[in-house]
Parts: structure tokens; sequence; C-alpha cells
């Protein structure tokens, strides 16, 4: 290379790279609001991706120009938003493949011209400035680029893109492996760490002197490149002959013509001049051969001209390859088509048609042609051309021999002049097409009624295999392994519910469990309490109406006696002196209120609210507000006689103004003439005379004091500006019944109403409306009805399953039957009272395949709650028809159970479907806003501080957006925005017509209106952006780009190390009263250090104080009985040695406790030194008993992070991740409701509806996880309804062009997933078949079926679902899961019950028939029933291979490590598992190509034959006239299944047998893909078709019993490791249970090692855990 010195870079810069591909995450890259996920595609990585796909061939444009579209429409059709970014100097690379040199430029001018992609071609190199500038302006959330080039020279230039990309902070996701499917785009993302930028940062001399060097040496093998094919003619040369060449054509051709004829006729006569000048070796091809080779040219072109794609497809395969100079000159003419191209922007207004610039070269049709004249057309006769192909032809012959002007080139026939062949003579030239290996197209023949119901219809029209077809036979000749033989493989396997049930029935005679289960509830109870402060209901069951009294008379006689009326009068005594209490301590509280305001008007206007919320009576309400006016009215009075000419203290105009609005509009009824005048006094003297005049048009005011008096503001921009989140909202004033906390809004009751009437709902809500509470209502509602009524809270994640349980528990207490409980919880990981409880939580993190079989299958009303979804209008509509699927069923079922007379079936159906309240309804309930406003702001770093700047949401959006898509719904505006922008939209155009109507004070909403509401300053807001968008369609955009540039805040200013600044920006905020704030970051490991910094912050900043003697009585007092309990302890030891211990856990827990509150030191430490409520901290220690820390301490004492959280939580400071432990969450989030931690570091847990309310959100670090979804949820949290009228969001170290994506985008739109699985297939036929209920059974299949999302009004959709399940139960049965009568046989529990798990169920299935297992789990001796380490090793990489995949990028296995490969790659099956393993996936291999052969027949072909994004149509009208065109377009067998493109490259049907080749030729119309088939190879295949290695994490983790081992060299992270181990953990235990129930002999050997390595592992999981917390305890 230009210096050796860089050579040791090189490789240091590669291994860098392979060493973090490991650690590469593989997860959707584009998630449900992809619009806001700008990112950036190398344009050179994606043609070298493509380049690699195993079904392409060099030389065929077409094909890979569709390869390069459907790799981009995978994008787009999950919304993505991208810029291709080609660099100048990576075009260096290809100068030893000028072929791909060309490929290069056309592909550029593709995308340019047939696209609406912004492609980028001005950027020299990846280390450029204007590269650079272009990274901070964008900030894409990631760059796809390739990981690997065509040469080492190429790979070194990817990966200087890949180091300078995370340098500038930007995260990397290889081209290469992804996948997609209907709503997900997965690929590996290796993000920019600190570590890859210090790198970055460190090396950047090196890295600029060594990319020079690498260019320098690229433009050194340029040259020697271009003189080996021009001699003496260097690039400009080229450039300016290929400029002379088509300035010629284009006054030939001066009208246009199409980019196809332009290169033929251009590049041949270039070529052939070029050839001529530099001819001079005796052993080349001579002029005359060239000749004939650039006739052949030209005819291969005509036939692209004529033949549509459809004919093109069938053409021959010729598998020689040319001559080794024809291929040279083949090169020369690739050289001569770059520098053509790449002169074509300098004609730009030539009328050139570029529309199939992607079929520019067909090398398959060049070589059928060559073949034909060479070896086929010495035979007579000749076979004619066609009249439209031979006028073609000779024409471009003709305008190159006008081109050529050195020498004459001959005329146009006969094309072949010469002898010379420039094919190699080969002994197979033609590929032969052999369609043995493809199976039977038919179906087995089957029938049941869930079949013929849903697919009888279409079984008619499909082939159906006759009873003596080869496969039919081979169907009852299954083998099954003789140690199989006292199984009950076709035993059901018990579900969740008889586990859990059996599980129950145990300890429910169990006193341990039953007192342990009496704490858990307590603690349940206090955990909701501490959550909101609600009292508990108690819950009476009304199943009958309470009767009236029946005593009559004697019940009065009885309320007469003289003992009774003497205790009516005690009692009235009673409450009369309670009352008389009661209105001496309003007096003296009112009287303190009326002090505070005198004393501090802000602290005393906070005690008068905090009355007001607390207060019933609206007379004693109102006698305050007017107590609250006199005090503003007298504070403003004094403070404007004060001040003089400075500025004035509005905030006493708006208190003032606040009581103004509230008496007004609340106690309008209570008002008297006397109020008004004070209140239109209050007006004037604020300077708003209009409005006075308008309340009491008799004031006379005092115009001398005015001035001094006035605000100066117009009184509707006065409330606008100021009083913009305080404006009243637009709120029932009438009290509905059923709820007694607050006023509930229209859509509310709405919804409430929905409960009432048994009806379902889809709400559509914003983060904290108050949504939730229908489900608290919903819950009531049922546990009122009766007590064996059940409600169904299905929770996103497990996390949240706790806190709605312990909400519950606070909520509701009932009196239950025994053997009842009121909740109980169901996740994955724990359960409780599931059996028995009336109110059921189901937690999991699971897809959305889930919640639709879930809306699909259940009979009962539902209420599906979300705040994130585009189209709930598709969503409702769906779920109607469900439902009017359900009341047919229902009714058909009814009728059949009458019509039978089976009374006793009918009234159990009627009971179990709650048949005659059962409403069909699904209602769709909006709340259009949320009910606090969000202020964003950006935080900057200047001279070592953190500064605020005020982020205006208009400020985020383009023209362009507001153009195509207008203001997304949820981008609001608060009134001061509004205000604003109208601001500003009148600083722009200064003679705006509008700008006197939509002025504040002339706008028809809020003209002389005294008091503006919430609902006014929208219609501002809606009018504002309406005016603007009109701008933009009058031609006024120029005007709106300065209106949303003078919007947008400068650039942000950022410091070096903006972690160091972190605590700074924490303080920040508490100075400025904006905690309690959630600060959101997206790495385990980050939570915690933030966390500490912060807390290492305030230990700096703590002043020396003297201990306070309160805090120190406290706590003696606490020493005091301590002493008490030992001196009981030791009088009890003897005695009760139990109760002895159970002392002394509490002397523990107290003695925690003490220290805990010693090092609080609350009343020692000033304000500055904790970040926690000192409020609350005070009522905390001196509260006498049901302490929140004496609770919630113990429970985290013994806890991985438990020390750690306690050590913050003395000042104030928490953290929450999800690798935490659920105790240690709850810790977290009971001490910051409790307000005990007003500052918590989390990650995206807390996203999902956790309940920890604040004042401020803060995103502290980006991540490509940082998506507007997540931005969504998380900024949600902000605004505590009740307690905040605003919330504030904070951007903190984020760029700020993400920030304006993040606001800008909208909300996703809901879209259906491929529904159906193998798996699922199968349980629907076993609940079909075993079902309890037959005909109930099959109506909730068919509802699956039938129902699907996906399929919702799409007809072809549905087609494809009616073959897909047809395929499923066609495998199903060849594999032996079920009979031709759709019953289940073998094994068919295991699979179904493994059915998580698909394709690796159905695989460990397979290996169990077979046998497998036993030969392997063999005792360590005769008799024994343990198994040595080497067999457990070897069941481990099994089950290994099966359910804990994990794959890494192919590249990796390149790396140069300190340790061996085998520590990080997994081993390979033993060689019989893998032999069973091939002949698993062949078998399903056939039948899912028989299946896409049937299913391709009912395709759409005409989009088949048009590109995919660009949508250029290849059709046409086959030509018929040529009989050399019938000669070489002759291939039609075996070309039915799959894309006519793909066949270009000789492509056929039995490609869909080839694991790396299924997804590449697949129909793109069909509807699947080869993801749907249920294959599971040994390796996986990226796009290139390069093996993707599987992770040894699993292995490993067995072996060496070490995380951090694993996190080094496996490179997964600790949080990720544990979740996985757990996981595969729970299927060892799911599979020993399974294999348990199956296996009669419970001294089979595979039961028993199964047995063995489930509590082994579980063993090895719990002891590293245990070690993890004593290492962070120490």
């Amino acid at each position: 290379m230009g210096s050796k010195d860089h050579a040791v870079f090189f490789r240091e810069m590669t291994q860098l790279i392979l060493n973090e591909m490991p650690k590469a995450g593989y997860s959707s890259i584009l998630n449900d609001f992809v619009e806001s996920n700008f990112f950036v595609i190398d344009g050179d990585s994606l043609l070298v991706t493509c380049l690699g796909v195993k079904s392409f061939k060099w030389g065929q444009n077409l094909h890979f120009f569709y390869l390069v579209e459907c790799y981009l429409v995978d994008l787009l059709s999950n919304g993505g938003q991208f810029t291709i970014v080609f660099f100048k100097d990576a075009e260096y690379a290809y100068f030893d493949f000028p072929e791909l040199l060309s490929l290069r430029t056309a592909l550029i001018l593709h995308l340019q011209h047939n696209t609406n992609i912004d492609v980028q071609t001005e950027f020299s190199g990846c280390l450029s400035q204007d590269w650079k500038l272009f990274l901070e302006q964008h900030y894409p959330y990631f760059l796809i680029v390739s990981e690997e080039g065509l040469s080492d020279l190429q790979t070194y230039l990817f990966n200087f893109l890949i180091i300078h990309s995370w340098g500038m902070k930007v995260n990397v996701v290889l081209s290469s492996g992804h996948e997609s499917d209907t709503l997900r785009f997965y690929a590996y993302t290796m993000e920019s760490t600190d570590r890859n930028q210090t790198f970055s940062k460190e090396n950047e001399t090196v890295i600029q002197s060594a990319y020079k060097s690498l260019i320098q040496h690229l433009e050194e093998i340029r040259v020697l490149v271009l003189a080996t094919h021009f001699e003496h003619l260097k690039w400009n040369d080229m450039m300016e002959e290929a400029y002379q060449t088509l300035f010629l054509l284009q006054h030939l051709w001066s009208e246009g013509s199409d980019i196809q004829r332009v290169l033929c006729v251009t590049s041949c006569s270039l070529s052939l001049r070029m050839y001529h000048r530099v001819l001079v070796h005796s052993n080349c091809l001579s002029l005359q051969e060239v000749e004939d080779f650039c006739r052949l040219r030209c005819l291969c072109v005509a036939f692209q001209l004529h033949l549509p794609l459809s004919q093109r497809a069938c053409s021959r395969v010729i598998t020689c390859s040319w001559i080794r100079n024809s291929d040279s000159f083949l090169k020369m003419n690739k050289w001569c088509e770059y520098f053509i191209l790449s002169n074509l922007n300098v004609f730009g207004c030539w009328n050139l048609n570029l529309n199939h610039v992607s079929d520019l070269y067909d090398e398959q049709l060049l070589k059928n042609i060559a073949f034909y004249y060479e070896f086929e057309s010495t035979q007579e006769p000749h076979l004619n051309l066609g009249d439209s192909i031979r006028r073609d032809y000779e024409d471009l012959w003709n305008v190159v021999s006008h081109l050529v002007k050195e020498f004459n080139v001959g005329k146009s026939f006969p094309l072949r002049t010469t002898r010379r062949h420039f094919l190699r003579q080969e002994k197979s030239v033609i590929q032969e097409i052999s369609l043995e290996k493809m199976p039977s197209v038919g179906f087995i023949p089957m029938t049941s009624a869930v079949i013929d119901e849903f697919v009888g219809d279409m079984m008619k029209d499909l082939p159906i295999l006759k009873s003596d077809d080869p496969v039919v036979p081979s169907l009852f000749k299954q083998k099954t392994s003789d140690e199989l033989l006292h199984w009950h493989a076709q035993r059901l396997l018990s579900d969740d519910y008889d586990r859990i049930k059996c599980h129950v029935d145990e300890q429910s005679r169990d006193p341990h469990v039953l007192d342990f289960l009496k704490k858990i509830q307590d603690y349940q109870q206090f955990y909701g309490k501490s959550l909101e402060s609600i009292s508990t209901k108690v819950i009476v069951t009304q199943t009958t109406r309470p009767k009236e009294d029946s005593s009559g008379a004697s019940g009065e006689i009885l309320q007469n006696t003289k003992p009774h009326q003497i205790t009516k009068k005690s009692k009235k005594k009673s409450f009369l002196k309670e009352d008389q209490n009661k209105a001496q301590q309003n007096d003296d509280l009112l009287f303190s209120i009326e002090e505070e305001m005198k004393n501090n008007l802000h602290s005393g206007i906070r005690k008068l609210e905090d009355y007001l919320t607390s207060c019933a009576s609206n007379s004693v309400k109102f006698g305050v507000e007017m107590l609250g006016l006199i005090a503003c009215f007298k504070a403003w009075k004094k403070h404007c006689r004060g001040e003089g000419k400075i500025s004035k203290d509005l905030s006493i105009a708006v208190q003032m103004m606040k009581r103004i609005h509230s008496l007004l509009e609340r106690y309008p009824e209570i008002l008297e003439a006397e109020h008004h005048q004070y209140i239109a006094k209050c007006l004037k003297y604020l300077g708003f005379n209009d409005l006075a005049n308008s309340l009491d048009p008799t004031l006379i005011g005092d115009d001398k004091n005015k001035k001094k008096y006035s605000i100066d503001i117009g009184p509707a921009r006065f409330q606008l500006q100021y009083m913009g989140h305080y404006l009243i909202r637009d709120e029932r004033k009438d009290r509905d019944p059923r709820v007694q906390d607050f006023i509930p809004n229209a859509w509310q009751q709405e919804l409430l109403d929905v409960v009432d009437k048994n009806e379902s709902a889809v709400i559509v809500a914003p983060t904290s409306s108050g949504k939730t509470y229908a489900s608290y209502y919903c819950m009531e509602k049922v546990l009122r009805e009766s007590d064996v009524g059940v409600v169904v809270y299905v929770a996103p994640a497990k996390s949240l399953v706790g806190q709605v349980a312990a909400t519950v528990e606070n909520r509701f207490t009932k009196t239950l039957p025994a053997g009842r409980t009121l909740c109980g919880a169901f996740t994955r990981d724990y359960c409780h009272n599931v059996l028995n409880c009336q109110v059921h939580y189901l937690g999991r993190e699971v897809g959305a395949k889930f919640w639709e079989l879930l809306l699909v299958i259940i009979r009962c009303p539902f209420l599906v709650l979300s705040a994130t979804i585009n189209n709930p209008n598709l969503l409702t509509k769906w779920l109607q028809s469900v439902k009017q699927y359900w009341k047919q069923a229902d009714k058909i079922m009814e009728e059949k159970c009458i019509s039978e007379k089976q009374a006793d079936k009918c009234l159990n159906f009627l009971q179990d479907h709650s048949y005659k309240n059962q409403s069909y309804e699904v209602r769709l309930v909006l709340c259009g806003e949320r009910y606090n406003d969000l202020e964003k702001h950006i935080c900057s770093v200047k001279h070592d501080d953190v500064y605020f700047d005020h982020f205006h949401p208009c400020a985020a959006l383009t023209t362009d957006i507001i153009e195509k898509y207008g203001f997304p719904p949820d981008l609001t505006l608060t009134p001061q925005e509004s205000i604003q922008l109208y601001d500003t939209m009148a600083q722009v155009w200064e003679t705006w017509p509008r700008a006197q109507e939509l002025c504040p004070e002339e706008f028809i909403l809020f003209k002389n209106k005294i008091v503006i509401k919430k609902l006014d300053a929208r219609k501002y807001e809606e009018n504002l952006k309406a005016e603007l968008t009109n701008w933009i369609k009058n031609g006024q955009v120029k005007k709106v780009k300065r209106v949303l540039k003078n919007l947008s805040p400068d650039s942000l200013s950022s410091s070096k190390d903006m972690v160091k600044m972190f605590p700074l920006l924490v303080e920040k905020l508490r100075q400025m009263d904006k905690l309690p704030a959630i600060f959101f970051l997206f790495k385990n490991d980050d939570v915690g250090k933030r966390a500490g910094s912060v807390c290492t912050f305030l230990e700096k900043t703590e002043t020396k104080s003297h201990p306070h003697t309160e805090c120190h009585s406290y706590v003696f007092a606490i020493d005091e009985v301590l002493e008490k309990v030992r001196k009981t302890q030791k009088r009890i030891t003897k005695k009760n040695p139990k109760k002895a211990e159970k002392l002394e856990r509490k002397k523990v827990y107290r003695a925690e406790y003490i220290n805990f509150l010693e090092n609080l030191k609350i009343l020692e430490i000033s304000e500055d030194c904790t970040y926690a409520d000192v409020k609350a901290l005070h009522t905390e220690i001196t509260r006498n008993k049901d302490s929140t820390l004496e609770r919630v301490l113990p429970r985290v004492r013994f806890t991985r992070h438990g020390k750690e959280l306690k050590a913050l939580a003395q000042r104030g400071i928490g953290y929450h991740h999800s690798s935490m432990y659920f105790k240690e969450k709850e810790f977290v989030e009971i001490l910051f409701v409790k307000g005990l931690i007003r500052v918590v570091t989390a990650t995206e847990t807390l996203a999902l509806g956790i309940h920890m309310p604040c004042k401020s959100v803060v995103f502290a670090q980006d991540s490509v996880y940082l998506d507007a979804l997540n931005y969504r949820q998380m900024s949600g949290r902000a605004g505590r309804r009740g307690q905040d009228l605003l919330g504030n969001v904070y951007f903190f170290d984020i760029p700020l062009p993400k920030i304006k994506r993040l606001l800008a985008s909208s909300v996703p739109e809901l879209r259906g997933q491929f529904p159906l699985s193998i798996t699922l297939v199968l349980r629907l036929m076993l609940l079909a078949s075993k079902g309890d209920d037959p005909e109930d059974a099959k109506a909730k299949v068919l509802s699956v079926l039938k129902h699907s999302l996906l399929s919702f009004k799409r007809r072809r959709a549905m087609e494809t679902l009616k073959l897909y399940f047809l395929f499923s139960l066609q495998l199903l049965i060849k594999e032996d899961y079920l009979n031709k009568k759709g019953n289940p046989k073998k094994f068919a529990g295991l699979a179904s019950y493994l059915h998580g798990h698909e394709p690796s169920n159905l695989v460990f299935v397979n290996f169990l028939k077979r046998g497998l297992f036993h030969n392997l789990c063999k005792p360590a001796w005769k008799g024994s029933q343990q198994f040595s380490q080497d067999v457990m090793e070897k069941l481990v990489l099994v089950l290994a291979n099966l359910f804990g995949r994990k794959y890494i990028p192919a590249k990796f296995q390149n790396a140069n490590l300190s340790f061996s490969q085998s520590k990080v790659i997994l081993a390979e099956l033993p060689e019989d598992f893998k032999a069973a393993l091939y002949e698993y996936n062949l078998a399903v291999m056939k039948d899912f190509a028989s299946f896409l052969l049937i299913a391709s027949k009912s395709v759409n072909m005409k989009k088949e034959h048009q590109l995919p994004l660009s949508r250029i149509k290849f059709t046409g009208k086959e030509c018929e006239d040529s009989q050399l065109v019938s000669h070489l377009m002759s291939c039609k067998k075996g070309r039915v299944a799959i894309s006519p493109f793909v066949c270009l490259s000789g492509n056929t049907d039995n490609d869909l047998l080839r694991p790396e080749t299924i997804n590449q030729v697949i129909l793109r119309t069909v509807g699947v893909s080869g993801t749907q088939a249920p294959l599971l190879w040994p390796w996986k295949l990226d796009n290139r078709g390069r093996r993707m290695p599987l992770n040894a994490y699993v292995l490993n983790f067995y072996k060496h019993n070490c995380l951090t081992r694993l996190d080094q060299k496996n490179g997964m992270r600790m949080g990720q490791l544990l979740k996985c181990l757990k996981d595969f953990a729970f299927n060892i235990q799911a599979i020993s249970d399974s294999l348990s129930e199956l296996c009669e002999n419970k001294r089979d050997n595979v039961v028993l090692a199964f047995k063995q390595l489930s509590q082994t592992f579980y063993e090895k999981l719990q002891e590293m855990q245990i070690q993890m917390s004593q290492n962070h305890l120490e």
C-alpha cells in the first residue's frame, strides 16, 4: 500500500470491528413510529450486498436491480425514511471490476430518476468535512453499511466508514443478515459505544493518514488498469472521448432516445475506436472479430427492446464462459459504458428516457445469441429474427457505423464474418432443468368439520393426490423408536391451568404456604396504598335486591322506646359538637391562610388551593376564592406602588386572574352585583378596561394611575402568554353517581356506559388522560355482580402486573366464600391465586400476534386501551366483524341446543356465555388531547454550565411535511406557543392579510372575553395551523420556511464529556423546582452509573451541621424499643425457639431501619444535599407506625442492588431497569411515589404504564431504540394530573435533528401480520378435536382462521391463509401429528405445549421419535440414574442448538481472537442429530415448495413483471414472428413459482429447495416468505450466502458457570444474558415436566437426564445470582 506503516493500523481497526460483532443486537430497526427513524444507507454497501446474493449471476443487470428494489421496498414498506449516499472515493474500489463501475453508475441514475429516494453523490469520502457536517445536521438513527467488500481494499473503506460513524455517535447496522416480515425489519445493530468513540478520537490523526494512503494506492491501481486497456490514454482523455461520442449522437438523435439504445451505440462505437487505436497484440481478437462481437451486442439490445420479461424469463441458460480474449474486450467495453454513463449529466437538456437504465446488459441473452451463431446457425435453414427485431438491429448498427469515423465497420449482416468462437467449447453448455427433486403437486385428502367449513370451497379447485401416489402410502410407514413404546405419546399434556391447579391443591393444605400468601396480600395492600391515596371500597355482592323492612309497626314502636330516644339524643349532641369543632378548625385554617397570604402571597395561594381541593361546600369555596382575590388585589397595588418604572412581577397578576376565572366560571349563581363590581375594579387596575366595562358599565376608573397599575398587555395575549396552562378546561359540572373521586369527562362517561351495558370498546386516549379508570370500574362491576364472575387484565409487560394487582388490593375489599380470593396474577415467572380469584392479571412480553389471537377468541366484552393508534376506525371495524361472527355463532349454538332438546346443555351454554346480558357492540371511544400541556426544552452546555432553551413544536416540522401530511395529530401547542407562532408569522410577513383577524385581541373567540378557556386556545391554535398550511398552498413556501427557522432554537452547544455534566443538570432542575423527574437512558449499566454520579455530586456539596435533637430523640426511642425486644427474646428463647428467631429478624430489620434514618440525617442535612421531598421525609421519620421505609427496606436487604439502592435513597435518588429484581423495582417505585426519591434514572421499562407520575421527563442518552414510540410513552410520564397543569420534557445530549424527528412523526397505523404457524394450526386442530364442547371449540377455531387482521377485507390475503392452512395440515400429517380426519396423533401434545419455540419444538419431537435422545442419554454406569458430565454437555449442546439460538454476523469468523472461537461460536450438532435434522429440513422444504407451486397459480403476474419500487413494467406482447426468439426462449418448464426476474440468472423452481435462495427467488405477491416454513438449519445464511454461526453462551455458562467471562467473550450484556439464560432454564423445565407426564416409566433414561439437567442448570443459575448479590454487597 502507499505506506506499509499503516498495515498494522488496518489490522487493528479490522479487529476492533470484528470484536464488536458478537455484541451486535439483532432486533427490529424499524418500529411503529418508523417515519421518525431517518437513517442513511451506504450505496456501495447496498451494491455489494445485492451482488453477493446467491441467486444472482453477474451480468444480469435487471435481476440485480430487482434485488436492490426488493431490499429498499422491505425498508419502505415498514415506513423507513432514508438517504442513500454514494461516496466519490468509493468508486476507486471497482477499478479491478469495470463491469461494476458501469453498474454502479447505472444504479445511481436509476435511483435518482426512477424513484423518489434521496440519493447523495456529492461527498468525496467518509472523512470529508462536508460528510461530517451532513451527519451533524441530520443525525441519522443509524448507517447501514457492509462489513465486507469485494476485496480487502473495499473492506478497509467500509471499516473507515464504520469507525467514523461510531466516532460521530452514529450507530451502524450491517447490510447483510437482515430479515423482514409484514411489520418489522430485523438486522444487526452495532452501537456507538464509549470505547468505539474513544478509539476514533484517539486515533483521529492516524485514521486521516491511513485513509489518504489507501486512496492514493487505489488511484495508482486506476492508472495501471487504464493503461492495460487504453495504453497512453488517461482518465480525462477517455472522459473527453466519451463526451465527443455523445455529442455526435445528440446531433443524430436530436429528438432524443432511450438509454438502452444510446448506451449500446455509444459504447460499441467508442470501444471499436479505442480498440482500433491500441490493437498491437497478435494473440488478441482482431478488429473484424471485435466488430462481430459488437454486432451481437446490438442484436442483444434489440432483443431486450422487444421481448417482455415473461418471454426472457424462459431463456436457455448457457453455462460456458467467454474465452479470455473476449472477456478482455468486454472489460474494455464496460469501461466505455462507464465513461458514457458518467457524461450523461452534461447533456441535461437532451430528451433521454432513463426508464430502462436498469436493463442495460443481459449477459445470458448475449451468450444465448453468441452460442446460436457459433454452434447452431450452421444448420440450415437459418432462423429468422422477425421484422421488428431486424429493423431495430439494423438501425443500431447503422448508427454505430456513423459514429466510427476512423474506419469502416462493415454492414449489419451477416452478424458473424469471422470463425473464432467467443465462448469456450465445453461438454455441457446448456443447463438442464430437472424437476425430479420437486415434490408432487397436490394435497392429501382430509376431512373434518373445521377443514370443510374453512377451506371446503377451495379444495374442489385444488389438486388432490390419489391413494396410489407414492406420498400417500408413505404416511403409514412411520417408525417410532422402540424405547418410546411405553410412552403415552397420544396423551394431551396438562396445560398451565392443570399444573397450577395441581400445585394449588398441594399448597392449600400447607399452613406455611397460607401464612406466606397472607403476608403477600398484606404487602400488596401496602404497596397499592403507597401508589395512590384512595380509600378502600368494601364490595358487597348484589346477587339479590335487599328486602324491605317487614317489621312494620313493631319497628316504629321499637324506635320510640326510651332507650332508643336517649341514644338518638346523645348521638345528635355528639354530631353537633363534632360540627362545632370542624367549624372552629375551618375558621382557624382560613385565618392562617389569610395571614400567610399577607406575609407571602404565593405560599398562601398554594395553601388556599390545597384547601379548595378538600372542601366540599360551594359557598365556602366561593368565600375562599374571594378572600384570595382580595389578597391578590392588595398585593398587586402594593407591588405597583413600590416598583415604580421597574418591570412588574406579573405572577401576582396571574394569580389575580386565576381567582377571577374561577369565580366567574365556577360560581356564577352565587355572584352578586357587589362581587361583579369588585372583579371589574380588579380588571380595571390590570388595564383591561373593556373587560371591566363589560362586567360593570357604571365603573369609573382613575386614569391618572392607569399606567402605574396596568400590565401594558392586552387581556387575550396576557391570558394566553402567562396563564396558558391555568386556562380552565371544559369539564362537566354534573357529577356522575358512578364516580366518587372526580367528575368524569364526556368520553370517560361514555366508557362507563360501555361497561354498564356489557359492550366492548376501543379506547384511544393520550398517556395520563385517565383511561385506566375504566378498568377499575369494570373490576368493581364484576365484583359487585357475583362471587364467580372474573375480569382479566392483560398487561403488556410483567412489571405492570404487580402494580395493578397491588392497586386492586388497595382499592377493593370483599368477603368471599371459602377458597376464593380477590385477585391473582399469572406471568411466566410466577403465579398466585390464579384459579380462585375474581380479578385475574396476565403479564407477558409478547408480540402483536398474541393480542390478535386473544381478541378473536374471547367471548366476553373487552376494553382495548391504547395511546398510539393512527387508524382506530379500522381496528374497531375489524373487532365489530369479529363480534358479529360470535353473535351469529352463539345464535346457531343456542338453536342447536334447543332443537336437540338438550336442556341441561343449553342451560350450561347460557350460563357459560352470559347470553342474556351479552352485547355484541364494539364502540370507539376517543379522547382528543391530554389534560396537561407538555413543554419541550433543549439542554445546552456553555461555559461549564447547563442552559435551557424552549423548543417550539413547529420547529420540528418542514414545509414538505406540512404539505404532504399536514400537522401531526398529537403535535399540539401550548397557548404560549400559539402566541409565539402568531408573532413569528406576523414578523416574517409584514403585510400578512389576516394578521389583524388572527391577532389575539381581535380573534373572534377572545375579543372582550374575560375567561378564555383551554378549548378557545385550542381553536385559535387550529386557525393558526390552517393559515400556515394555506401559506404553502398559496405559494408562500419561503415565508413558511422562515417562520419555522425563526421558531427553531440555535444549534446545540455541548461539552466533550456530557456525562460529567449530568449531575449539574439534575441540580439545575432542582433549583427550578422541576422535580420529581425521571431521566431516561437506554443502557442498564449507565442507569446505575448516572445515579451514582448524582449521589457523589451531592456528597461533595454537603455542609457540616449539628445533629437535630428531634431526629436523634426518635432514633433513641427506637433504641429503647430494641432493648425491650432483646430482654423479651432472652426470656422466650428457651420456651419457643421459632418465636425467638422471629424476634431476631425483627430486631435486625429495626436496626437496619435505624441505620438508614441515621445515615439519612434528614433534619441535619440541608435541602441542597438531598433530592427527596423534605416534608415527606419529616412525615416518614415522625410516623409512629406503618412506616414506608420500615416495610420496604428489609425486602431489598439481600438483593443484588439492594445496598446500592439504599445508599442512593438516602439522597433521594434511585434507578430502575429491566435487569433488577422485582423487589428492587418496587422499592424505587414506592419511594418515588411517596416523595422519598425524586430523581430516578431509568430505561424504557418505566414507559409501559408504570405508575410513577413526575413533573419532568429528561431524555439523557441517545440510542437507536429512542424512537418516536418510546418518546411518546416516556414523555407521557411528565405532568401529574391533579398535581401539575404543565409537564416538562428535556432533551440532554440528544442531537437537534433527532429531536425534530421525534416530535414530527405521526402515530403509526395498525397493520396485521401473518397470523398462522404450523404449531398454531396444530393447537387449533387439538382444540377442535379435544374441546369439552365440540361446537364451541369449532367456533373458536374458525374465529381464529377467518378473522385475522391481515385478511380483513382482503380477499387475496384470505386465499393465501387458506392455502397455508392446507400446507400446515399436510405437513402435520406427514410428520405424524394428525390423521386424515384432523385428529391428533403421537406427540401432538408435546409439540403443542412447546408452541412458543417453532420450529425447534417440531425438531425436538422429531429427534425424540427417532430415539436420538435415548441413544445419547446413557447413565454413567449400569443401573445408575445419574449421567456423566460429558453426556450432560452434549445434551446442552443439542438443546442450545434448538432453544438457545443467537446468531453472530458471518464476518466474525475471520476474527483473530486471543481465545478459542469455540468459546464464542457454538459447535455443530452431533453427527446423528445433524443427519436427522437434514432429513427433517429436506422433507419440510419439499412440502413448502409444493405449497408455493400451488399458491403461485393465483398470484397477479402483472405485478410480478414490474420492479417493486419504481413500478417500471417489463410487460408487453410476446414476440411471435421471430423463429430465433422461439428457439432461444423455449425453457418454460420449472419456472412457475419463482419471480421472472430471478429466472434471468438461471434460477428454477428447484431453488425453492435451497435454504440460501428460497427467500430471494419466491414470488413477492404470493403473500408468504421462506420464514413461514418451519425450517431449522444448523446454521443460518445471510443475504450473501455466508454462514452465520450460533453464539455458544448457553454451553459456556453450563461449563464455567460465570457470567463475567460470557460478558467479555460472548459479547452479550449482563441483563441480556440473564434473560436468555432464564428463558433457557424455563424451556428445560417445561420439557422435563412434559416428558415426565408422557412416560409411564419414571426410570426412563431420557426423563431422568432431562430432570437432572433441569435441576443442575437451575442450581447453577441460582448459584451465579447469589454470587452476584454477594459481590455487590461487598
